[in-house]
């Protein structure tokens, strides 16, 4: 396969180390402070570097958040007094179906104990992450927030051999402006790429070494939440609530989710899947549906909104997981898509897969390897809890997909109950389509006629997008770049009515009219890096690329 990725042409600063790691994360703190202790082990200095896009660690982080503290007992043992910002246990679970007037508690004896959250906490990831990356530091590694690593460094044979971040001060016409600097070669003998979901690296990574041959379409969700502060009385540490139903049709996969934590905190949030049909849904607006309802409103309200933010989900499972480790590096978390659909959490399994890749790498360094494919790696991986998960809840997606809600929940739910009695399934069932592919015809849709917000317990983007804290240069290069800027009026507008305005939670699509007719604007500025553009665009024109380090969100505990 050729070698499509940009010639290095200017002179750049270039730093070496022996692993370079793609995101300040939970898969890619572990896996660099997974490093550093190892390396005491073995008495040897091993050099590590993380990147992060964000301004600061956390910034761009955002999770439900459920956590699950196995991989963090085993990685930082003392965690509970050294300040991990960990604080409340699961006390409580419900599961509810919601109809438009109505909420029907489900019993937790009919629920698969797979699903369950026993010994978990409720935590903010952001400020989890800032706390990993404290301990990373106090270890040794290094750690750069504000550099986005743009394009991948290859070696004479094409194997990965390092990352060049993006320039910065380029102006809106890609010109270098009077601030201008150029990005860094980072080096390393690995590198591991923990980006998070649909990231920019795992995809030139999997179209060049055809990572995905074998596997099923990645899946994807699109989360949205908010943090309220809700009264004292109303707040009940350590509840955790998820129900399934209303807005959402029968065949169109997602629930809502509501999370008691810290001092009378609330994590509101609701998760669409990208594979629903009808064109003029809209996330955005199902999740504003959703807290007007009956069994929810009331907790809201005379409360405070505080932050909002969105991100996409990698929810394929374990038959859309790439080939993890290609010549010179390896794919961690949800990069690679290691979330338990059902359990909605990943957090353990991205942490976990960090650990196991950081030894197989300390394995590989001490043996004076370079560039090669960690295969140690994949096989700890097949042999880990994290497989062994994922395997367990493999067709749940698959039978939502199939069967619909209420159908695909029964066969779930009894392959999962079988699972609990170790006794698996005999089949594994792919995904039949990408979810970009999933589109029907807007003629043949019903359209659906949202509310207006009311401003106290539903909002409009605008004033949503204020609480993301958003950092953009208006005037560097768009970042969201069209193959072909014809298709969004002559296919998408007439044969989906332009979805890319209703999918996206940010505004960031728009269409407007001018003496030339309509064209589609986009809000660069408005992104959210949730990347459900580049996912559910029907023609797959939209490529979202990291704009400026420092660029996006600046979630506040997310």
């Amino acid at each position: 396969m050729p070698n499509k990725f940009t010639t290095i042409t200017m002179q750049r600063d270039v730093m070496r180390y022996d692993v370079l790691i793609v995101g300040a994360g939970p898969a890619g703190l572990a896996a660099a402070i997974r490093l550093k202790q190892q390396a005491v082990r073995q008495g040897r200095e091993i050099s590590v570097c993380v990147l992060e896009k964000a301004a600061r660690i956390g910034g761009h982080i955002l999770s439900g958040a459920i956590l699950d503290p196995t991989p963090l007992d085993e990685l930082l043992p003392t965690w509970r007094t050294q300040g991990a910002p960990i604080h409340t246990p699961i006390r409580e679970e419900h599961l509810a179906f919601l109809s438009k007037r109505s909420s029907w508690r489900l019993p937790g004896a009919l629920i698969p104990p797979l699903t369950h959250h026993h010994n978990s906490f409720v935590i903010s990831l952001g400020d989890l992450c800032v706390w990993l990356a404290q301990q990373a530091e106090a270890l040794g590694v290094e750690i750069y927030p504000g550099f986005a690593a743009t394009e991948l460094l290859h070696g004479g044979a094409g194997e990965i051999v390092g990352v060049l971040t993006g320039d910065m001060g380029r102006d809106s016409q890609g010109q270098p402006g009077p601030q201008f600097a150029p990005g860094m070669e980072l080096r390393a003998a690995y590198t591991l790429i923990a980006e998070g979901a649909r990231g920019s690296l795992t995809q030139q990574l999997e179209k060049h070494f055809g990572l995905r041959q074998q596997a099923s379409p990645q899946k994807y969700a699109l989360g949205i939440k908010e943090i309220w502060r809700i009264p004292s009385d109303k707040h009940v540490a350590g509840r955790v609530q998820h129900t399934l139903g209303w807005p959402l049709d029968a065949h169109t996969e997602g629930g809502g989710f509501l999370y008691h934590y810290d001092k009378d905190l609330l994590a509101v949030g609701f998760v669409v899947h990208l594979d629903y049909a009808n064109p003029h849904l809209s996330p955005f607006e199902e999740f504003q549906r959703f807290k007007t309802h009956p069994a929810i409103r009331p907790l809201l309200e005379g409360s405070q909104r505080l932050s909002y933010g969105a991100r996409s989900i990698s929810a394929g499972g374990l038959q859309s997981l790439p080939e993890l480790v290609f010549p010179g590096g390896a794919l961690l978390g949800c990069s690679a898509g290691m979330l338990n659909v059902p359990r909605i959490q990943g957090i353990h399994n991205a942490m976990r897969s960090g650990m196991l890749a950081a030894e197989s790498l300390c394995t590989a360094l001490a043996q004076g390897r370079q560039h090669d494919k960690p295969e140690e790696y994949a096989r700890a991986l097949q042999a880990s809890n994290v497989w062994r998960e994922l395997d367990s809840v493999r067709n749940v997606k698959p039978w939502l997909a199939r069967l619909g809600l209420v159908g695909g929940s029964l066969i779930a739910g009894l392959e999962m109950w079988l699972a609990a009695l170790h006794l698996r399934a005999p089949w594994t069932l792919g995904h039949r389509q990408a979810d970009h592919a999933c589109l029907q015809p807007a003629d043949t849709a019903p359209k659906i006629d949202y509310p207006k917000p009311d401003g106290r317990i539903s909002f409009d983007r605008p004033s949503s997008i204020a609480l993301s804290n958003i950092t953009h240069d208006a005037h560097q290069p768009c970042h969201l770049h069209l193959h072909d800027t014809s298709i969004p009026i002559k296919i998408n507008l007439p044969r989906y009515a332009l979805p890319e305005q209703r999918y996206c939670p940010a505004g960031v699509y728009e269409i407007v009219s001018g003496e030339a007719g309509a064209t589609l604007r986009i809000n660069a500025q408005n992104c959210l890096h949730c990347k459900a553009c580049s996912i559910k665009d029907p023609s797959q024109n939209i490529e979202w690329q990291p704009p400026e380090g420092g660029s996006g969100p600046n979630h506040n505990g997310m």
